[in-house]
């Protein structure tokens, strides 16, 4: 009789290299991944306030004076600038941000000026604060490793 078998299947030395190789892409990509991640939400914070100022001058066309408040928080936003009842619980339209789970929006405001923040709540954001003004002058700050707008 012939007992001769052939043995399929990984030995652990080739399982050991796969496993090395995989931790080395994943040691790469890890990080760029979470740094296109900060940017992405980076970039939706920065268009929300563009957006955001593009509404206060709408009503500056409107009424050739800006919104005299200070609010924070989307509901209250959408009051002061759509011109909803006080006091304003529910919004019927307006302006809405694109990541509202990863920033908190205020506005502070006179006749003549003012300043829209986003300030950064989610994880890969905390505590990272954006500034624009009716000049259009903008701002960043705590927002490490990015010192200016994307």
């Amino acid at each position: 009789m012939n007992n001769n078998r052939t043995q399929s299947g990984f030995t652990l030395i080739e399982l050991m290299i796969t496993v090395a190789i995989v931790a080395i892409l994943a040691a790469i990509a890890l990080p760029a991944y979470n740094s296109y991640v900060t940017k992405s939400n980076l970039k939706s914070a920065e268009a929300d306030l563009v957006a955001l100022s593009l509404n206060l001058e709408n009503y500056y066309q409107k009424q050739l004076v800006y919104p005299v408040s200070t609010a924070s928080g989307v509901t209250q936003i959408q009051c002061v600038l759509f011109g909803n009842p006080t006091p304003c619980t529910s919004p019927t339209s307006g302006w809405q941000p694109s990541q509202s789970s990863n920033f908190s929006y205020s506005i502070s405001s006179t006749a003549t000026t003012y300043t829209v923040t986003a300030t950064g709540t989610g994880t890969t954001v905390s505590g990272c604060i954006l500034t624009l003004d009716q000049g259009n002058n903008r701002g960043i700050s705590s927002c490490s490793p990015y010192s200016s707008w994307l």
